[in-house]
């Protein structure tokens, strides 16, 4: 550009990827100039030059002064309202280009060999760091390079947040300010792959971001790259305080946002004051750290705690310079007491060694020494000072070494020997019982495992069935007789009963020796029979993980076939987030949702990917998903499972399994089942736990009959997916993101066609990540797609159990 622009006209940059010139924000009557994605919805200006003086009215003329060479912005009246402020241009020859990257730069046509620009406005950010842009600062001057917050949406002007970054020489942090100087975001150190306090941050996040110096050491600054520059994307720090990260879905034409940090009450500065350590998901999210307490009790109950805690106990080194040394004093040193999972204390030192024992020598030298850590990276960090801004993360994070004195050493070490002693014991005990036991099964043979054997009158096939369970390798599972089952129901006693599902009911019952456990009973009307019994005990018998139900023993007496699991006592998912006939819906937390999803997650990751056989469910619904006392969930029914060997990845069945409302399309229409059967399922559940409703009986109303994949899709599509959340969860949510990239997930595994949805490794990591998700497609059995009355749309009946075949019967 060696000429004017007027309003209305824009400079392109090389490739045509950005544009310069001028705009207004929504609901604003300024006019500003500044730098934008070109050919996309502008929903995020990148950069903003004259932000504390718009103009009055549309003609605004930008120029290259002809005194000086600078660029300038000048009203109406000729008046110049910006510019770019070089006073060291030896020469008025000069011109503004817009690069590539969308980098405006002031050159010296006489030097463009040089290649160093008079200025850019990469060096003079706004709110937004796009891909090579940098923050940072001058290690000489101290000046420095940083993200200023817009006001607010309509108003570009200098907001309350910005970056700074702190501790240059060694331990390099990036803060987020709130004003001049009061910090509401910190980083953690970088340890020259990643931020300690940005636990989801790795040596590929944004596709490299990095900590960079010029070539004379002078600049220190961190930039990130991305391996595709066709992609838009860029990061900026709200009017909020919040850095999002934005990036262009060039398939389903829309902008995605991405919450980077904060993200919880723990993410902001300091929230537990002096030696206080915060956790997003407990309650409340404040504990002192070991050896201390809360400075006020008051108000710590109260849920104040800025005021922190205090240590309850001298250290060894303080009561020697108060009193006489002792001959037990070396006894009493102080000992470092390790906490896992740490974003390490702000103020740091860093101490000039590469060994670890004697980083922790030198603090325990230093009486004023409180805590210390050896991180890859770094070295050693010590702290003399309070600790403050401390939070624990369920991952990630780093060891922090907290200094105890020897009265709570003393302590922890009397009740650490009582319990070894009884741990001991205990052990001792069972392993003599044990040797009793084995001594006894290898006398009396596999059917007395247990006391509760079967009866010794059996139908010939009743025989021949338990026959083929007592050999292989199955034979390890307790068999029960029936007269036992009997009297653990008090004769399946109606208050017993707990349920019933497509295998038949599910009753209570307490065995002799007291255990609480549930029993299957298969009902003679069911469509499920010999085979899915029998396939549910050869499976469920050889499958262990924490999210797994497990299966005690069965029973098979004439007819009657059953199942004895463990008992869970919150029963089923489906009660609690959709209620029962006597029970209305029990309000569950966000918090034990999502660990509900997660927990269900990992145990379909175990039966995909992690154990012995590759299981697909096949029937996988809230009725299938039992709670624990702690309600941890674990998957059950596993009569319709299937067994996938080497690498198979597909199969097909003419018995097509399952429940209206789970199966995948593919599945209901063609009898095609494989791992993404299994995740469409999920994803609908995951939906349900959401949004407390059932898809298969969801009408969003009369006149727009969507059904709950629809709802949800169509919300995600409007921008309004936080409404999908149950009402009751809304009020309290202090994660908002967290649910928008639950819904995501949700999305991606119901979507139509099974090679677009993820696979179930992908899914665990993309709920415990914060990658960037794609955008979804349609879900399938979508009601704009088809009819109700199409049988391919509905396969099988409208009820919450199992069927077993879409034949009738």
């Amino acid at each position: 550009m060696n000429q004017q622009v007027v309003d209305g006209e824009t400079v392109v940059s090389a490739g045509g990827t950005f544009e310069f010139g001028f705009f207004s924000p929504d609901g604003s009557q300024g006019r500003y100039v500044g730098i934008w994605y070109k050919g996309l919805p502008v929903e995020k200006v990148a950069w903003v030059a004259n932000r504390e003086r718009p103009l009055i009215g549309s003609h605004g003329v930008l120029m290259i002064n002809a005194s000086d060479g600078n660029l300038v912005l000048v009203d109406d009246k000729n008046v110049p309202v910006w510019s770019t402020q070089v006073s060291s241009t030896s020469s008025n020859n000069t011109i503004a280009v817009l690069t590539a990257q969308g980098n405006l730069v002031l050159l010296d046509q006489n030097k463009l060999n040089e290649s160093v620009p008079l200025w850019e406005s990469f060096n003079h950010p706004s709110d937004t760091l796009l891909p090579r842009m940098k923050i940072g600062m001058n290690t000489i001057t101290g000046e420095q390079i940083v993200l200023t917050s817009w006001k607010d949406d309509k108003n570009p002007s200098l907001g309350s947040f910005s970056t700074a970054l702190v501790d240059p020489q060694e331990l390099v942090q990036v803060l987020i300010l709130n004003g001049s100087s009061k910090k509401h975001f910190r980083s953690g150190q970088w340890n020259r792959r990643s931020f300690i306090g940005v636990p989801s941050m790795t040596k590929d996040y944004h596709n490299g971001f990095q900590l960079l110096t010029d070539s004379k050491g002078e600049e220190l600054y961190f930039s990130y790259a991305i391996l595709n520059y066709s992609a838009s994307t860029l990061v900026y720090l709200d009017s909020s305080g919040v850095i999002i990260q934005m990036d262009w879905d060039a398939e389903e034409k829309k902008w995605l946002r991405l919450q980077v940090v904060p993200k919880g009450q723990c993410d902001l500065y300091n929230t537990c004051g002096t030696f206080g350590s915060c956790k997003n998901n407990d309650s409340p999210v404040c504990k002192c750290l070991k050896g201390y307490e809360p400075k006020s009790i008051d108000e710590w109950n109260e849920g104040n705690w800025t005021n922190g805690c205090v240590r309850r106990a001298q250290f060894q080194c303080e009561e020697m310079a108060t009193g006489p040394k002792s001959d037990d004093d070396e006894r009493k040193r102080d000992v470092f007491l390790p906490v896992s999972g740490m974003k390490l204390p702000d103020f740091s030192h860093y101490l000039l060694t590469w060994d670890k024992m004697e980083c922790e020598n030198s603090c325990l030298k230093n009486c004023s020494c409180l805590a210390y850590a050896y991180v890859d990276g770094i070295g050693c960090m010590i702290w003399g000072e309070n600790l403050i801004d401390l939070q624990e993360f369920s991952h990630g994070g780093e060891q922090l070494y907290i200094r105890l004195a020897h009265s709570q050493l003393d302590k922890r070490r009397q009740i650490g020997a009582r319990i070894a002693i009884i741990v001991s014991a205990t052990v001792g005990l069972i392993l003599i019982v044990c040797t009793i036991y084995l001594l006894k099964i290898r006398k009396r043979g596999i059917g007395s495992l247990i006391p509760f054997c079967i009866a010794s009158k059996q139908s010939s096939a009743a025989n021949l069935l338990l026959n083929s369970f007592t050999q292989g390798s199955s034979s390890e599972l307790p068999v029960f007789s029936f007269k036992c089952i009997e009297n653990a129901t008090k004769n399946f006693c109606t208050r017993n009963k707990l349920g019933e599902g497509g295998f038949g009911p599910v009753y209570k019952g307490v065995l002799a020796n007291g255990q609480e456990v549930a029993i299957k009973r298969l009902s003679r009307s069911s469509g499920q029979g010999i085979e899915e019994f029998k396939n549910e005990v050869t499976l469920i018998s050889r499958l262990q993980h924490r999210n797994l139900v497990k299966l005690i023993g069965f029973c098979i007496h004439e007819e009657e076939k059953l199942l004895i699991y463990e008992y869970m006592s919150n029963r089923s998912l489906d009660i609690f987030i959709f209620g029962s006939r006597s029970n209305d819906k029990v309000a569950l937390s966000w918090n034990q949702r999502y660990s509900i999803i997660e927990g269900l997650a990992r145990g379909l990751l175990y039966l995909h990917r992690d154990s012995r056989l590759k299981i697909i469910h096949r029937d996988l619904k809230t009725s299938n998903i039992l709670l624990d006392e702690d309600m941890n969930p674990k998957i059950s029914d596993f009569g319709m499972a299937r067994i996938f060997g080497g690498n198979q990845t597909i199969a097909n069945t003419n018995r097509i399994a399952g429940t209206y409302g789970y199966m995948s399309p593919e599945y209901a229409i063609q009898g095609i089942f494989s791992e993404k059967s299994d995740v469409f399922s999920f994803g609908v559940i995951l939906l349900e736990i959401i949004c407390s409703k059932r898809n298969n009986s969801y009408s969003h109303s009369k006149d727009d009959p969507l059904n709950l994949l629809d709802h949800a899709w169509q919300l995600w599509n409007e921008g309004k997916i936080l409404e999908f959340l149950d009402p009751k969860v809304a009020g309290s949510l202090d994660t908002p993101t967290q649910v928008v990239r639950c819904i995501l997930v949700g999305l991606l595994c119901v979507q139509e066609h099974a090679n677009y949805r993820p696979n179930t490794a992908t899914v665990v990591s993309m709920l415990c990540s914060d990658t960037v998700l794609p955008s979804p497609k349609r879900p399938g059995y979508s009601s704009k797609d088809r009819s109700p009355d199409d049988p391919s749309s509905s396969p099988c009946s409208r009820n919450s159990f199992t069927i077993s075949n879409v034949e009738g019967r």
